[in-house]
């Protein structure tokens, strides 16, 4: 009899905490809209993280510190990034700890996490602020017309495909696989756990022909943002016309799925295709940057 209670007794623990996440997600979801609304920004366009925290009064600063982020709570809050981080990374990072600001956490210091799926005990605030953070960067409309755009089915999705849209939101292609996975049930776990089989490394051995090292960003003819960011030592694959107007980034090689450029310096170069409207700002900031976001692209940085 005790064990059975206990099983029931677990059981409903665990159906409690299914629940609370599926409250927790409708709550977050609300309110990244109502963050997009108020910045007069769509629900179904990518966006640049570090600029919305700009319209929010919230400064952000990248350190040179091991860890995931900081929010500050104050008369004037900030956000410390690591530096260290990959830049899809730093982003998301961003938009958790905005996720605390937005809903009047304390202040917080986010240790070097990978999943928060994966943590042994549930913590109501940060799986609010993740779920947050996800439809921010990743909103439902946006992710199903980054696919139908292209022509891409997300059940039958490739790698390469998926790593495309990551990259069009500035997020991680695990961090996209998840959210679609669990928060947006766009494709099945079986589905996840193939793809998971490749790696942002095995992506740009597809697609390059070789092994890199090397950080690669895909915008392809479908990109939407008006900017692409990026890190001295980036390589990015552009559309195969793309022409860039100074050497802030120079063209390497031509692919079948695009001409790679490589970022030589931090800067902002504009990117056009002659014989199509497709054009970018692309934003080249140095590795690893250390201080302010927004004086990130600037050649001679200037900080407080």
């Amino acid at each position: 009899m005790i064990s059975n209670i206990t099983y029931l007794n677990a059981k409903w623990g665990k159906q409690s905490v299914v629940n609370q996440r599926q409250a927790l997600a409708q709550q977050a979801m609300l309110k990244s809209i109502d963050v997009r609304t108020q910045a007069g920004l769509d629900l179904k366009s990518p966006i640049c993280i570090y600029s919305l925290c700009d319209k929010l009064k919230i400064r952000v600063r990248f350190v040179d510190i091991s860890m995931e982020g900081i929010y500050l709570k104050a008369e004037e809050p900030q956000i410390l990034l690591s530096a260290l981080r990959p830049l899809p990374r730093r982003n998301f990072t961003c938009g958790h700890e905005l996720g605390h600001h937005i809903f009047g956490h304390s202040s917080t210091v986010d240790e070097l996490i990978e999943d928060y799926q994966k943590l042994k005990t549930f913590d109501p605030d940060e799986f609010l602020v993740d779920s947050f953070a996800g439809f921010l960067l990743m909103p439902t409309l946006g992710v199903r017309k980054a696919f139908a755009s292209r022509g891409w089915n997300a059940a039958s999705a490739t790698p390469v495909q998926i790593f495309t849209i990551a990259c069009s939101f500035g997020v991680g292609y695990k961090t996209l696989i998840d959210h679609m996975t669990y928060t947006l049930k766009m494709i099945s776990r079986t589905k996840a756990a193939s793809l998971l089989k490749s790696t942002p490394k095995s992506i740009r051995q597809e697609v390059l022909g070789h092994s890199s090292a090397e950080p690669l960003i895909i915008a392809d003819a479908h990109w939407s943002m008006p900017t692409l960011d990026a890190e001295v030592g980036s390589q990015l694959l552009l559309p195969s016309t793309a022409e860039a107007t100074n050497d802030t980034i120079t063209i390497q090689q031509n692919y079948p799925k695009g001409r790679l450029f490589r970022a030589n310096r931090p800067g902002i170069v504009r990117v056009f295709c002659r014989d199509t409207e497709w054009a970018v700002f692309v934003r080249v900031s140095r590795y690893q940057f250390v201080g302010l976001s927004q004086y990130r692209h600037l050649e001679e940085v200037e900080d407080e």
